[in-house]
Formats: structure tokens, C-alpha cells, sequence
């Protein structure tokens, strides 16, 4: 007979490798990377990060951040994930949507969207303490 811990959660949700994790590492212009897989959390992350750090302002890293979100929503539940348990980081192509959800954070704090920044805040620590503890650096 088997017994289930019914007390365990669900399982850690794995997404596959995303392409685009590659291209962008290789030096890649992040949007060129998103207009060849826009599903892309790791391109959308990429393109996101790339316009923190060319001093774009906070709305367009939001947006950027939010899009990146939805689209690793959509892959997470392709994925087997039910709307939460543990995403983990240490698995790297999760961190395309840890990025995106770290980054949708700290840009909906920066604009005054407070509801949004606890709400995406928690959602990272809840899906993996480690990508909490290296992206927000709270």
C-alpha cells in the first residue's frame, strides 16, 4: 500500500530549458531575443534588466517585468505547477521567472504600487527563499 504524505505541499515545478537563457548569455540584444521566442521568461527578464540598467524609468521595467510574468504563469501551469509550491531557483531555467517576478516587484515599489510589491515579494519567497535572497536583497 502506498502512503502519501498529504502534509508535503506539491512537488517542485521544473520548467524546461528556455533557448533564449543561451542567446542571451552568448551577448545577445535582449529584444532581439524576445521577438525570436516571446514566450520567454528569460528574454523578458533580460529585456527588463536591460532597461534597468540603461536608466529607463520604472513604468517601463514594469511593464517589461509584468509581461515576463504572465508569460511564465502560462508556462509554469503548462508545466504541472497548481498556483503554488516551490519553484526553485538552483534549477536555472526557473530563473527566468523568478527574474521577472523579483524584478515586477521592485519596480511596483518603486512607483508606489504597494499592494503589487507585497503581493509579488511574497509570491518569490513562497516559490524559492533562495531567488528571495539573491533578488530582492531586502
Amino acid at each position: 500500500m502506498n502512503h502519501v504524505d498529504l502534509m508535503a505541499g506539491p512537488p517542485p515545478t521544473h520548467l524546461p530549458v528556455d533557448p533564449a537563457a543561451a542567446e542571451l548569455a552568448n551577448g545577445e540584444d535582449p529584444a532581439a531575443v524576445v521577438r525570436r521566442h516571446p514566450a520567454s521568461p528569460a528574454a523578458w527578464a533580460g529585456l527588463a534588466e536591460q532597461a534597468k540598467t540603461a536608466g529607463a524609468d520604472d513604468v517601463t521595467v514594469y511593464a517589461y517585468s509584468r509581461v515576463g510574468d504572465h508569460r511564465s504563469l502560462d508556462m509554469l501551469r503548462r508545466n504541472g505547477w497548481k498556483g503554488h509550491g516551490p519553484v526553485p531557483w538552483e534549477h536555472e531555467p526557473n530563473r527566468g521567472f523568478l527574474e521577472c517576478l523579483a524584478m515586477l516587484a521592485l519596480a511596483a515599489r518603486a512607483i508606489g504600487e504597494t499592494h503589487e510589491w507585497e503581493r509579488c515579494s511574497e509570491f518569490l519567497r513562497d516559490s524559492s527563499q533562495s531567488a528571495y535572497d539573491a533578488l530582492l536583497h531586502d
